[in-house]
């Protein structure tokens, strides 16, 4: 998941207490918008209109104060109100400036798509950050107390430019795109936290012995152990007034819908228009589920962080069996080393279940999945849970073998699918999986890799041949060049360079001009990218033939890439992590069945941190951008499921990447946030004659 400093609001109103920092009515007024590669007009019902141009990579406009700066030192955000007057989805972004912003320093920025038509609200955070007392114990985590920041955050007393563009990077070649922005404006009360002026000895440890933030309360907070037996009883109460969906399989398909023909395993289908999955017996199938469905999502490095936490226990007390060893940090403090970390989740499931506490927790899953209206135990989740065979599940794969070393990654270098490890990782996987999630109904399919980074249409091909001379891609893609060119002379040619020889570019670890060979580097990266795909699924169907290969969750992707995915799996998966996905389309408008492999909200309503990739102001408008995504996703007639990543909150104090975003159903002590349950409901039980149209889609 990428870290994105922002919170995204769908709502569109004029609050109470905004304060309007642009109007663009009257003589003269866009005469001080400044605009960078766009045409303005004014916009129907107000506003300014902004029509695109082809020149610039970031088309859009700049807004400055009347005077030196905006003082907006009471507020907690300023807020974009924007609509889409474009036929396409539009990316749009807001960045608020400090003196010397330049999008890197002294900057906030926010970004959402908007779907054509569609009005939306951009909402960036006057980020703060701690002060220097504070900050210099802290690290280790991706969101800090109070929702402030250790590095960067901005001075809400000097904001100096407001400026709302696009960008053209995620636009064809020559498409405009149309955006009205409405109003401008500074909303919300800053908050004013008493602990900001605790001296660090009085802070510290800021983390009690639940895992949460010791120097605020809120609704839901657990006070002592006796809280946890009263949590249960409210629950089981909950549980038993709604025990489930009544029109639901046994697999959770539509009992009352239209009956296809049953293989006994879950498959795809397009029925009436609209691409579904049928589950086993036949029925109409549509995923709406879970990702990390677990009880490890509180793991938390304490290594150089002993002094955060009012309670560990002690290496002889029962409590520390949930102590382990951690290696695995991509980025951040901990990344390259190793750390004992502790599991704050699973200590709390102890507590609340006592003994057989992990039987208990996994058989409570499928209850609450049953009554919440949802039907996929998705990615990352407990073998031992879903296994349990109550609740279909989704099994997860990683690659194996040599990475393309001149590839660039988030989470890892891209994989060389021409390396016979990696071939052979996959079979080795798949035989592991024999007699467990192989040959299992309950198991709808496979996600195999998770985000890759697969850059534009040309990056693979410039990635291999700027690896060394005997990695497995640049051989095979300098054997195809060799196919297509008669010597290496009529090759320099093409691209503008000077190999002396095959065996020299082969030598060479300087990929040609993009622009020059382009077109030679396009075919190139569709050789890796079909490559890629048809080995996985090659090795998918030969241990499990009936069961779906639903592809590597792409977060970011390119043509090429979609459209060899699109070939070769059965279901094109994507990681959305935007407001809506009702307009969602792959390039090229291709028709396949897609799956929502996450998406989240999160607050800062509950004494978190971080709200994750897209936030919201608070629970209710979080519960609410839930309903609104998976409606706008059961519209789709490509969209057949959704994942919410993920079950429960990650850790206050962050996981080995520092990622400590309040985005679960349940907190850390286990306990469900009743707005998002309520709305996962809302959504769940209606879904199938939501999706069908017997019920008119939101």
């Amino acid at each position: 998941m990428l870290s994105l400093s922002c919170v995204v609001a769908l709502a569109f109103a004029q609050l109470p207490d905004a304060r309007v920092l642009f109007d663009f009515e009257g003589a003269g007024a866009l005469d001080s918008v400044r605009p960078q590669d766009v045409k303005l007009s004014p916009a129907v019902g107000g506003g300014v209109r902004m029509v695109t141009g082809h020149e610039f990579r970031w088309p859009g406009i700049s807004l400055t104060p009347p005077g030196e700066a905006w003082d907006l030192t009471e507020y907690d955000r300023v807020e974009v109100h924007a609509r889409n007057a474009g036929d396409t989805p539009v990316g749009l972004s807001c960045r608020v400036d400090n003196p010397g912003g330049d999008g890197a320093k002294n900057s906030w920025t926010t970004r959402t798509t908007i779907a054509p038509g569609a009005e939306a609200v951009l909402a960036t955070r006057l980020a703060r950050p701690l002060p220097a007392t504070l900050a210099e114990g802290l690290y280790g985590m991706r969101g800090y107390p109070g929702g402030m920041t250790k590095e960067g955050g901005l001075d809400p007393s000097a904001i100096t430019q407001i400026i709302i563009f696009t960008t053209r990077d995620e636009a064809p070649e020559g498409e405009t795109r149309v955006v009205d922005v409405l109003a401008v404006q500074a909303v919300g009360e800053a908050s004013d936290h008493a602990w900001l002026d605790m001296a660090p000895d009085d802070f510290h440890p800021f983390i009690d012995r639940y895992g949460q933030f010791a120097h605020a309360d809120w609704p839901g907070k657990v006070h002592s152990d006796a809280d946890f037996a009263n949590r249960l009883r409210e629950e089981d109460d909950d549980l038993a007034a709604s025990p489930g969906p009544t029109d639901r399989t046994a697999f959770g398909g539509w009992a009352e819908g239209p009956r296809l023909d049953g293989t006994g395993f879950f498959r795809v289908d397009k029925h009436e228009g609209k691409w579904w999955l049928v589950d086993p017996e036949g029925r109409l199938f549509w995923s709406h589920g879970v990702d990390c469905v677990r009880s490890t999502t509180g793991y938390t490095p304490v290594t150089d962080r002993e002094h955060y936490f009012a309670e560990l226990p002690a290496d002889d007390h029962p409590f520390a069996e949930f102590y382990g060893i951690g290696n695995w940090g991509p980025h951040g403090y901990y990344a390259d080393k190793e750390y004992r970390h502790y599991g704050l989740s699973e200590a709390n499931l102890a507590r609340k279940y006592g003994d057989g506490w992990r039987a208990t927790f996994g058989a409570r899953a499928h209850a609450r999945l049953r009554s919440w209206g949802l039907n996929t135990i998705a990615n990352w989740s407990d073998a031992n849970i879903y296994r349990m065979r109550r609740t279909p599940y989704v099994a997860t794969l990683n690659t194996g073998g040599r990475v393309i070393e001149g590839s660039d990654g988030f989470w890892r270098k891209f994989p060389d699918p021409f390396d016979d490890g990696f071939a052979e990782s996959m079979a080795r996987q798949m035989e592991r999986e024999t007699g467990k999630s192989v040959g299992d109904p309950w198991c709808i399919g496979y996600f195999v890799d998770n985000e890759l980074s697969w850059g534009d249409e040309t990056a693979l091909a410039s990635a291999a041949l700027s690896s060394p001379s005997d990695q497995p891609a640049k051989l095979a893609l300098v054997h195809h060049l060799r196919t297509v060119y008669a010597d290496i002379g009529a090759l320099n040619k093409a691209w503008g360079t000077q190999h002396a020889s095959w065996d020299a570019l082969l030598a060479s670890a300087e990929a040609p001009s993009a622009d020059a060979a382009r077109d030679d580097l396009v075919a190139l990266t569709r050789l890796v990218s079909e490559r890629y795909f048809r080995v996985i699924r090659d090795a998918v169907k030969a241990a499990a033939p009936d069961q779906l290969y639903l592809g590597c969750r792409f977060a970011w992707a390119n043509p090429v890439a979609v459209d060899a995915a699109a070939r070769h799996c059965d279901v094109v998966s994507y990681n959305l992590y935007r407001r809506s996905v009702r307009d969602f389309a792959p390039p090229g408008d291709l028709d396949v069945p897609i799956i929502v492999g996450e998406f989240h909200f999160g607050a800062l309503d509950r004494g978190m941190f971080h709200t994750g990739l897209q936030g919201t102001a608070n629970q209710d408008e979080r519960a609410q951008a839930y309903s609104d995504y998976v409606h706008g996703a059961l519209a789709n007639p490509r969209i057949v499921g959704t994942h919410w990543f993920q079950y429960a909150d990650q850790a206050t104090t962050g996981r080995g990447d520092g990622e400590n975003y309040q985005i679960g159903f349940l907190d850390i002590a286990d306990t469900p946030y009743p707005e998002t349950r309520r709305a996962v409901r809302e959504v769940g039980y209606g879904m199938y004659r939501t999706r069908y149209g017997d019920q008119p889609n939101r």
